[in-house]
C-alpha cells in the first residue's frame, strides 16, 4: 500500500491554503475552486470537484491523515493573466487536454477539473474550442470499437478485475493508460490543446522540488494525458526558460458550491462527463450498485405517480444483467440499466426515461462550503440575508409567491430586486399562477447557478453589503443611462428594491433628462414606469411625492406634444405611436387615481383632438376614438359617426383599414363588435364595399386585426355576418338573434347559479332584485 508523505495534485497552487477546509463539517461536494482577478472579478476560472473526483478523494485522504497537499499546476495568477498573444512560444505549441484518469474509478477518464479547461468566463477563451482538439479517451474508445468513451472506460477500467482475491492489480489499468497516452502524444503531438507545454514544465519543477524535500515518498494525481510529459527529464533550466516572461496578475481564490448539472458536458463544461449522478451513485454504493440504482429509480417514478412495484425492480435487475452478458460486458453499466428501465418500468416510453436522465443520471445536487471559506464581504452579507429570510439557494428552479403585506415577504422582495440591480439574477419576476394582479403580490422564479458567485464578486466593487452596493450601482446606472426611459425604469426599480438613498440621485438625473428631452416618444416611453412606481408607495411604505410631481409634469409635456408628433407619420411610425398612446392612457389612468379627475379630463381632450384631426394616421385616430368610448367620454352614436367618416368612400381603403385596426385591434375589440350591432354593421358595410384591387391591399391589415381575437369571438362574428348583419339591417331594427329589450325571464334563470357561486343563501337574500342590483 502506498503511504506518501506528500500528495501533489493537478490544480492551482494558490489553493494550497484552502485544502484544510476539505475536512470541515460544512464542506459537501460538488464544490469548485474559484479564482478571479482582484481588480477585475469578471476574469475568473473554476476548478470543479465531485465526491468521486480523484483529486477530491486524494485531498480528503491526505487531510484526514495529516499528509501535506500541494497543487502543482500553472498558477492561476499566470493562467488568468495570459492572453492569446502572450502564449509561450515552443516548437510544438501545446495546450489544454483532458487527462486520462477517471474520477476515482467511477467515471470516464480524461475529465480533468476545470482548472485546465477554465470554464465559462475565462477571459482568454481557455477551455473553448480554438480549432480541432483531440479527446484522447474518444480515440482509445474508437480504436477499441466503442462509440461511447464512457462505456469504454467502464469496461476497460471500472469493471476490470472486479472478482475477489488479492491477485487484482489496481494499478495495471493506469499503467496501460500511461503507455497509451504516450503513443497518442507521439501521433497527435499536443492534440490541438494550448498551454500544456508551460503547464507541464511547471508541474515538473514542482515534482522535482517535492522529491528534494520528501524523497520518493510522493504521490501525483493528474490527468493521464500529462503522464508522458511528467516522465520526461528535461533540464531545470529548460523548464524555467519556458515559464520565463509569463504575465502575472493578482488573484483571489475560494471555494464555491457547484452542481452535478454543471459537471455534465450538457451544462457547458467541456471537460465534463455525461452522467455525474450515475458515477456519484457508483462511488457511494458499497455493494449491489445496480440493485440500489434501480430501487432509486423506482422511488422517483413512484413519486411521479407511476405504478412501479418491487417486482418491477427485480425484473429490471435481471434484464440489465442479461443484457450485459449478451453484450459481452463484465458488469451491467448505465446503458444496460437504462434499457431495462425503459422496457420494464416505463412501458417502452422515453418520456419517463427522460425524467430519470434529468433527475438521477445527471441530477441537481448542490454542494455546500463552510462559513470559514474566504469570501468577499458582499458574499458574507448575502449569506446572512439568505439565512435570516430563509431563502436557501437551490439548483432546481422553484416558484416563490410573496405577499408584500408581510414583513418577511417584503424583505425577500427587496433583496431579490436589489440583487437584480447588481446583475445577480438569482430570481426573475414571473406571472402568478393565481392570476393575481394586485400590487401586494409578487411571484418569482428562483434558481441558484454556480456562476452567480462570480457575479457577487464583481458586484463587490460597489459596496460591502447588498444594500450599499445596490444603492451605489443604481446611482451609477442613472448617471450613465442613455435614454430617459432607462432612468424612469431605474426609479421604479429603486422603489421596488427599497433604496431611499439612491432615489435623490435618480430623481435629479430624471428631472434634468426630462427637461432637456423634447422627443414625445421618449417622454411617452418614460411615463408608464414612473407612474407604476407610484403604486408601490402604499404597499411598500415608500415616499413617492417627488415622483408624483415629476410624473405630472411629464404627463403635461406629453399632452402638449402628442398631437403635433402624430402628424405626417409613415405606417411603421404610426404603429409605434399607437403603442405610445396606449401606454400613456394606462399611465394616466393610474396617475389620475392619485391626482384627481383634472388630469384624466385633460387627457380626454387630447384624445378628442387625435380622433378628429385629419393629419393623424388612421390607426392612431381609431385608437383615440376607442379609448374615449371605453372611458365613457364619447357616446356610441358619436363613435359611430366618427367610424362612418373614417370608412366613407372618400377615405383610401388602406387608411380605413388602419382606422379599423386602431379601433377594434387587440383582444377586447372583438367583443365590442359582438355587442354593438351598429358598429359591426358599419364595418361590414365598408368591407363589402371595398373593391377587389383595394381589398388585396388591405387584407393583411384586416387579418392582423382579427387574428388577435379569441376563436370563439371570431366564430360569433362570422355567424353574425352570415345572418346578414349590415348597417341597413341594424337601422331596420337590429340583428337577428338579438332582442331590442332585456328578456327578464331569461335573465332571472341565472340567479340560482349566481347565488351558488357567490355562496348566498335564500335566507340572506331579500329578493332576486337585490341580487340583480348587486350584480349590476
Amino acid at each position: 500500500m502506498c503511504a506518501p508523505r506528500v500528495v501533489l495534485i493537478e490544480g492551482p497552487p494558490e489553493a494550497d491554503a484552502l485544502t484544510a477546509l476539505v475536512a470541515e463539517e460544512g464542506m459537501r461536494p460538488p464544490v469548485a475552486l474559484l479564482a478571479h482577478v482582484v481588480d477585475e472579478p469578471g476574469r475568473s476560472a473554476f476548478w470543479p470537484f465531485a465526491e468521486f473526483s480523484p483529486e477530491w478523494v486524494a485531498m480528503s485522504w491526505a487531510v484526514e491523515r495529516g499528509v501535506e497537499v500541494r497543487f502543482i499546476d500553472l498558477p492561476a495568477a499566470h493562467s488568468l493573466a495570459l492572453r492569446p498573444e502572450d502564449e509561450p512560444s515552443q516548437e510544438e505549441p501545446s495546450g489544454e487536454a483532458p487527462g486520462g484518469d477517471g474520477p476515482n474509478g467511477q467515471g470516464p477518464g480524461g475529465r480533468e477539473p476545470e482548472g485546465q479547461g477554465l470554464e465559462g468566463r475565462a477571459p482568454d477563451g481557455d477551455g473553448l474550442a480554438a480549432g480541432l482538439r483531440v479527446d484522447p479517451l474518444a480515440v482509445l474508445a474508437e480504436t477499441a470499437g466503442y462509440d461511447d468513451p464512457e462505456r469504454w472506460w467502464e469496461d476497460a477500467v471500472e469493471h476490470r478485475g472486479t472478482g475477489d482475491g488479492p491477485a487484482r492489480d489496481v494499478l495495471a489499468p493506469f499503467a496501460a493508460l500511461g503507455e497509451a497516452m504516450a503513443a497518442l502524444r507521439e501521433e497527435y503531438g499536443d492534440g490541438g490543446h494550448d498551454r500544456d507545454h508551460a503547464r507541464e514544465a511547471y508541474m515538473r519543477l514542482q515534482v522535482r522540488a517535492a522529491k528534494r524535500e520528501f524523497g520518493d515518498s510522493i504521490a501525483v494525481v493528474c490527468g493521464a494525458w500529462h503522464v508522458p510529459a511528467l516522465q520526461e527529464k528535461p533540464t531545470v533550466a529548460a523548464d524555467r526558460a519556458v515559464l520565463k516572461g509569463l504575465p502575472k496578475t493578482k488573484v483571489d481564490m475560494t471555494w464555491v458550491p457547484w452542481t452535478h448539472r454543471r459537471l455534465a458536458r450538457t451544462g457547458g463544461y467541456g471537460a465534463g462527463i455525461e452522467s455525474p449522478g450515475w458515477y456519484a451513485h457508483l462511488f457511494a454504493a458499497a455493494d449491489r450498485p445496480v440493485e440500489r440504482w434501480l430501487t432509486k429509480v423506482a422511488g422517483l417514478l413512484r413519486d411521479e405517480g407511476r405504478l412501479v412495484s418491487s417486482a418491477h425492480v427485480i425484473e429490471a435487475v435481471r434484464l440489465a444483467e442479461t443484457l450485459a452478458a449478451m453484450r459481452g460486458r463484465p458488469l451491467a453499466g448505465l446503458a444496460e440499466t437504462m434499457d431495462a428501465i425503459r422496457a420494464v418500468m416505463c412501458d417502452g416510453s422515453d418520456v419517463p426515461l427522460d425524467l430519470v436522465r434529468d433527475r438521477l443520471v445527471v441530477g441537481d445536487v448542490l454542494g455546500e462550503v463552510p462559513p470559514a471559506a474566504p469570501a468577499v464581504p458582499l458574499q458574507r452579507d448575502l449569506t446572512r440575508l439568505q439565512r435570516t429570510l430563509r431563502l436557501k439557494p437551490e439548483p432546481l428552479e422553484r416558484e416563490l409567491e410573496l405577499d408584500l403585506r408581510k414583513d418577511t415577504d417584503a424583505a425577500r422582495s427587496r433583496l431579490l430586486h436589489r440583487l437584480r440591480l447588481l446583475r445577480i439574477d438569482w430570481g426573475e419576476p414571473a406571472q402568478s399562477l393565481r392570476g393575481s394582479t394586485g400590487t401586494f403580490r409578487e411571484t418569482w422564479r428562483l434558481r441558484w447557478e454556480p456562476e452567480l458567485a462570480v457575479r457577487v464578486a464583481e458586484a463587490g466593487i460597489w459596496g460591502t453589503t447588498v444594500l450599499a452596493a445596490a444603492t451605489a450601482k443604481a446611482g451609477a446606472d442613472a448617471i450613465g443611462a442613455s435614454a430617459l426611459a432607462e432612468v424612469t425604469a431605474l426609479a421604479e426599480r429603486c422603489l421596488l428594491a427599497g433604496l431611499p438613498d439612491a432615489l435623490p440621485v435618480v430623481m435629479k438625473v430624471l428631472a434634468d433628462r426630462a427637461a432637456l428631452d423634447t422627443d414625445v416618444g421618449h417622454l411617452a416611453q418614460a411615463l408608464p414606469a414612473l407612474v407604476r412606481a407610484l403604486r408601490y408607495g402604499d404597499v411598500r411604505g415608500t415616499e413617492t411625492a417627488a415622483l408624483a410631481d415629476v410624473a405630472a409634469g411629464l404627463a403635461e409635456r406629453v399632452f402638449v406634444g402628442l398631437p403635433p408628433a402624430c402628424a405626417a407619420l409613415d405606417a411603421d411610425a404610426a404603429v409605434e405611436m399607437r403603442g405610445h398612446v396606449d401606454a400613456v392612457h394606462t399611465a394616466v389612468g393610474l396617475l389620475g387615481d392619485t391626482s384627481g379627475d383634472a388630469l384624466r379630463t385633460r387627457w380626454h381632450s387630447v384624445l378628442r383632438v387625435l380622433s378628429a384631426r385629419d393629419t393623424v394616421p388612421g390607426i392612431v385616430q381609431g385608437r383615440a376614438t376607442r379609448l374615449l368610448l371605453d372611458e365613457g367620454a364619447l357616446a356610441r352614436d358619436e363613435a359611430a359617426r366618427l367610424m362612418g367618416l373614417a370608412l366613407s368612400v372618400g377615405t383610401p381603403p388602406a387608411e380605413a383599414a388602419a382606422w379599423i385596426e386602431g379601433f377594434v385591434g387587440g383582444g377586447s375589440g372583438g367583443m365590442l363588435l359582438v355587442h354593438d350591432e351598429q358598429l359591426l354593421g358599419l364595418v361590414d358595410a365598408w368591407l363589402t364595399g371595398v373593391g377587389a384591387d383595394a381589398f388585396t391591399d388591405v387584407l393583411p391589415l384586416l387579418r392582423r386585426t382579427f387574428s388577435a381575437y379569441e376563436p370563439g369571438v371570431r366564430r360569433t362574428l362570422g355567424e353574425l355576418a352570415r345572418r346578414g348583419t349590415t348597417a341597413a339591417s341594424a337601422a331596420a331594427g337590429g340583428i337577428p338573434g338579438f332582442a331590442a329589450e332585456l328578456d327578464e325571464e331569461r335573465a332571472d334563470a341565472v340567479l340560482p347559479v349566481l347565488r351558488l357561486l357567490l355562496g348566498i343563501d335564500d335566507d340572506n337574500l331579500a329578493d332576486d332584485n337585490n341580487l340583480a342590483g348587486a350584480g349590476t
